[in-house]
């Protein structure tokens, strides 16, 4: 079946692919977003630890969604991941570290007699739920406003600054998605403690914040959106890469299918605030999640089609890559497109565990009878 395909064919479908990750990872990231709450739901130590055991029975979901989407993309997209992960290395190396951290934390937070202290890791959840998410939104923010590389006919490449990519966040449209990837996960939490947890104390502060939180959100999701349609772009004719004005907001125009679900995504995860705000609904987050993934799927696939790098040199224009000169050959992506097929299987097996830890909401007596709670 994938076989008879063509390469270009097969590059798309996969650039679909690497996307759906990706949204699914950023719906993920509610872990992060709860992490940064602790201390701001919760007032003493009883209720951090209910928190925290709700975070920590989906924490490793995060980490292995990123590593999917890293591996999707080094697997597919090889030349890409080389430029990216290799030559931007210390924004990256910072996000591994900032995971790292999470791991370790949910590991030995509650361990008799560790080292740091609760405090200690309790503020590594912290660092990841806020540096780390802040840094992988600006770390995609630089696949619209391009990164600085060269890349020879070999396609041997390097990074052009001595920064290696910190110099991201000197642009004001990475910085701004960042953040806005930042809040968005933070009022997911919000949503996801409202199904998850059984605290009146914690439910009304969660309320109360939530309210702020989306304000804030909304907010900077308008300022990205409208940085993101006005900005200048790239394009690729006739494999010449050159600037195009209003690029993104062209190819909304150009792909109506994705502007529609950018739309339905918004209106989801708008309407997910709403129920949660004003008819004290505990569903909001099933909403806000597939809204998120439609809005993120939308925005990764304005990149890859409509002539679009996937990521521009601002060093050298003609070094750009796109799904066409990154991609793995004809035949890789053909036995990887047969392995793909089992996703749905894997997302079905993930969303039963899923259903069945939920089943019944945490309580305090439920973590304090647990001895073994993160």
């Amino acid at each position: 079946m994938f076989e008879t395909l063509s390469h270009e064919a097969l590059q798309q479908y996969w650039w679909i692919i690497v996307s759906l990750i990706g949204a699914l990872f950023v719906f993920i990231t509610f872990v992060q977003g709860g992490q940064t709450l602790l201390y701001v739901l919760a007032k003493n130590e009883k209720e951090r630890n209910v928190l925290v055991a709700s975070l920590g029975r989906k924490w490793e979901l995060s980490f292995t969604s990123l590593v999917l989407f890293g591996g999707a993309l080094f697997a597919a997209f090889p030349l890409f991941y080389s430029v990216s992960f290799g030559g931007a290395y210390y924004v990256w190396m910072a996000i591994l570290f900032c995971f790292i951290l999470q791991a370790v934390s949910y590991e030995y937070r509650k361990k008799p007699n560790n080292f740091f202290g609760t405090r200690v890791y309790e503020t590594f959840l912290f660092i990841n739920g806020s540096l780390g998410v802040i840094l992988i939104g600006t770390a995609l923010g630089t696949l619209y406003t391009g990164g600085n590389f060269i890349r020879n006919e070999m396609n041997f490449s390097q990074w052009s600054l001595p920064t290696y990519g910190l110099e991201a966040v000197l642009n004001p449209f990475n910085v701004v998605f960042g953040i806005t990837l930042f809040l968005l996960a933070r009022v997911q939490a919000e949503l996801y403690f409202l199904s998850n947890i059984e605290v009146e104390a914690i439910v009304k502060r969660t309320r109360n914040r939530l309210k702020n939180d989306a304000l804030i959100f909304l907010g900077f999701f308008i300022l990205c959106s409208i940085l993101l349609l006005s900005m200048d772009g790239f394009s690729v004719k006739e494999g010449v890469v050159f600037v195009e004005s209003f690029k993104f907001l062209k190819n909304f125009l150009a792909m109506p299918l994705l502007l529609i679900l950018f739309i339905v995504g918004l209106v989801l995860i708008i309407y997910a605030l709403y129920i949660a705000l004003f008819k004290n609904s505990t569903k909001g987050v099933w909403f806000s999640g597939v809204g998120t993934v439609l809005v993120v799927f939308a925005l990764l696939n304005l990149l890859g089609f409509n002539n679009t790098p996937i990521y521009p040199s601002l060093t050298d224009l003609q070094s750009s890559l796109t799904i066409a000169n990154s991609s793995s050959s004809h035949y890789t992506l053909t036995v990887m497109s047969y392995v793909s097929l089992g996703v749905p299987f894997v997302l079905g097996y993930i969303y039963l565990v899923w259903r069945s830890m939920d089943a019944a909401k945490i309580t305090s007596k439920e973590i304090e009878a647990d001895h073994h709670h993160y």
